[in-house]
């Protein structure tokens, strides 16, 4: 019998092994328009600096999900398209990270430098962001237009629906986060749901009811792993300090601070400068946020597992999709 472990390095070089192939058809479709072969090089080196480098979880998560709600019905072809969903979803995740590297002016992404401080990249990256989210739209035609769920899946690509209801103008870091919790988390396993024909909307609203908050968790996951995390062992520097971010910690302290620990954030956070990003650590360090966190996880886990548990099979779900997002995420560390 296969062990797990075995099974999932087994399932994620069968996933990694689609990617050449739909590396190749973009490739393709640049020799279509007679591309300069300068031009042909440097988006080449941008598919592979960019798109597979990742723990991959958002895309496994769609072959995952599918193998799963398929059992024993699966096919070699299902699983190879659902690799090709899953990959689209990474193609997303790689435009969001060369956009936001850009804007966050971060340093290193996945162990390396950012796609843009790349010797003679610059700039360009952001056209080079767009292109690989054009790949998505690219690959859903060529290989879903003849499906009756093809719109679906334009659809879910398209998604940027947040209810402001739920926030304050003032909170525009919890937007960020639902949009994080969306094409992490909903996309990957409503993606599924629609390629193996669950078509009852509350299935898909039991399912954004459980995947949302679950998204919310391993943002602030992000956040507490930014601060305290290990730069080689996750893969980049944390910088939400010195970038002035509206992170998960920083309101903690806020809340708890007193009159002179709100006077050391507020000349402290924020700024491009080690020592002042010390004494902002200092702060953390004396308000026990680490311990606020791990008190938080565990209650984040307790209730995401409860609706979990409360979860209808009968309406095409399995509770196994959810419990194994969560089994990826608790208390990880990078």
């Amino acid at each position: 019998m296969v062990s797990i472990k075995l099974q999932k390095e087994e399932n994620r070089k069968a996933f990694l092994d689609v990617y050449p192939t739909l590396a190749d058809e973009v490739l393709g479709e640049l020799r279509k328009y007679n591309m300069p072969q300068d031009a042909y090089e440097w988006m080449k080196e941008s598919l592979y600096y960019n798109v597979p480098g990742g723990k991959l979880n958002r895309g496994l998560s769609v072959v995952d999900t599918v193998r799963i709600l398929k059992g024993e019905t699966v096919t070699d072809d299902d699983i190879f398209k659902a690799s090709v969903l899953g990959w689209l979803v990474e193609f997303l995740q790689a435009f969001f990270l060369v956009s936001d590297d850009i804007m966050d002016s971060s340093i290193t992404r996945r162990g390396q430098p950012c796609w843009y401080r790349k010797e003679g990249v610059g700039m360009v990256a952001i056209n080079d962001a767009f292109l690989l989210e054009s790949c998505v739209y690219l690959f859903l035609k060529k290989y879903f237009k003849g499906t009756d769920y093809y719109i679906d899946l334009v659809e879910l690509f398209h998604e940027d629906k947040v209810d402001l209801n739920k926030f304050s103008v003032q909170k525009h870091h919890f937007i960020v986060v639902y949009k994080t919790a969306y094409y992490s988390f909903y996309l990957p396993v409503a993606l599924a749901m629609h390629m193996t024909g669950v078509k009852d909307a509350n299935a898909y609203k039991q399912a954004h009811d459980i995947l949302i908050p679950l998204g919310e968790y391993f943002q602030v996951q992000d956040d507490y792993l930014d601060c305290y995390g290990d730069p080689e062992f996750i893969g980049k520097i944390g910088t939400d300090i010195m970038d002035n971010k509206c992170s998960w910690l920083i309101n903690q302290a806020l809340a708890k601070a007193s009159p002179e620990q709100r006077q050391v954030l507020d000349d402290n956070y924020g700024k491009k400068d080690s020592a002042a990003e010390a004494k902002v650590k200092q702060v953390y360090k004396d308000l026990d946020i680490e311990g606020v966190y791990k008190a938080y996880e565990d209650k984040s886990h307790k209730e995401i597992s409860a609706l979990i548990s409360q979860l209808d099979e009968s309406i095409g779900l399995k509770k196994f999709v959810f419990t194994e997002f969560m089994d990826k995420i608790y208390r990880r560390t990078k």
